[in-house]
């Protein structure tokens, strides 16, 4: 038995000394080392083996083991390190040729109207607050002056998740979380995705706004007139022009449309803004003493204003872009215009 374990060494160390390819290296490891191969074979019957040879063949067939892994792994590394230099010689990479030209990515239209907003009013001292696009019906709607059954309800077009969860219909509910949870002075800009069910030209079910509001004693119109005239002026030029029209919102009185000399034709009339010279950009007004009782301040005390605009709406004055639909299409054409 031990000279068959001799003979079995011989014959491995033979046929793996012989072998001219890393394939021929392989299949000797199947041949003697594999689930089936004659090294496994013969530790399998080990147990067949009589008491008093035992241990000595055991010992013997370990060893022959031992020696044939050791061959093989000699014979794979010398033929791996061949075929690596053989490709190395025959795929040298030319290292002077150029390179491909990789176009670097930019940020989203939407995106770049929106950071440029957020610095300009972090300029005047605003800072940035979110919160959940998952909203309760009392913030998004009962804390801003709309309870239940509302007529200005119907103003917005709202998502239901259930009687008293909706998804936000704009980021004022921001307004009223900081509010509860914050004493004057307030000067903050809320900015974030909306949704509604609309979808046309100029509407999508879901599109970002930017809700700012601020909040001290002797606060009045003039100083949100002020706020405003930087911030058109900052995004659309010096020479553009801004009129606030009355309006109507519950959670601000008195309310204003505010409206920017067309940027198309800087007021002279055209087709864009309807020959009358002006494009309506943003909502805004003083917020309504009932949403400060909401909040927990003294209307008699404070006084503040507030504004929201959408951020596709300012990006489509901007760039003349004339269907917000085109934001979220995807259109390499479009986008790398920008």
């Amino acid at each position: 038995m031990l000279n068959d374990l001799h003979s079995i060494k011989d014959l491995a160390g033979d046929e793996i000394e012989k072998s001219d390819s890393l394939r021929q290296v392989q299949e000797l490891r199947i041949k003697y080392l594999g689930k089936k191969g004659i090294i496994t074979g013969r530790i399998k019957s080990l147990g067949a083996v009589s008491p008093e040879d035992r241990r000595n063949y055991g010992q013997l067939l370990n060893e022959v083991k031992t020696y044939i892994e050791d061959l093989l792994c000699r014979s794979e590394k010398t033929f791996k390190a061949a075929e690596l230099n053989r490709t190395l010689q025959t795929q040298r990479i030319d290292v002077t040729l150029p390179g491909y030209f990789i176009p670097p990515g930019h940020l989203h239209p939407t995106t770049q109207v929106l950071d440029e907003i957020v610095d300009v009013f972090t300029s005047l001292g605003f800072h940035v607050e979110e919160g959940p696009e998952v909203e309760l019906d009392f913030y998004n709607f009962e804390a801003l002056n709309m309870p239940k059954d509302h007529p200005a309800r119907d103003m917005q077009d709202t998502f239901y998740i259930t009687d008293d969860v909706v998804l936000r219909t704009h980021t004022s509910p921001v307004q009223v979380r900081i509010m509860k949870n914050n004493t004057p002075p307030l000067r903050v800009i809320a900015p974030g995705k909306v949704y509604r069910c609309d979808a046309d030209v100029t509407h999508i079910p879901m599109f970002h706004q930017l809700e700012g509001f601020m909040v001290d004693k002797h606060i009045t119109m003039s100083d949100l007139k002020g706020v405003l005239e930087v911030f058109i002026h900052k995004v659309f030029g010096t020479d553009t022009k801004l009129r606030f029209r009355p309006s109507f919102f519950p959670f601000t009185e008195p309310s204003a449309e505010i409206d920017i000399s067309c940027v198309i034709c800087r007021g002279a009339g055209c087709s864009v803004c309807k020959n009358t010279g002006w494009l309506e950009i943003l909502g805004a007004g003083m917020i309504n003493p009932r949403v400060f009782e909401m909040a927990g301040y003294d209307p008699e005390q404070y006084t503040g204003f507030a504004f929201g605009m959408g951020i596709e709406r300012v990006a489509m004055l901007k760039y003349g872009i004339d269907d917000i639909r085109l934001f979220y299409e995807n259109d390499k054409r479009f986008l790398e215009q920008f």
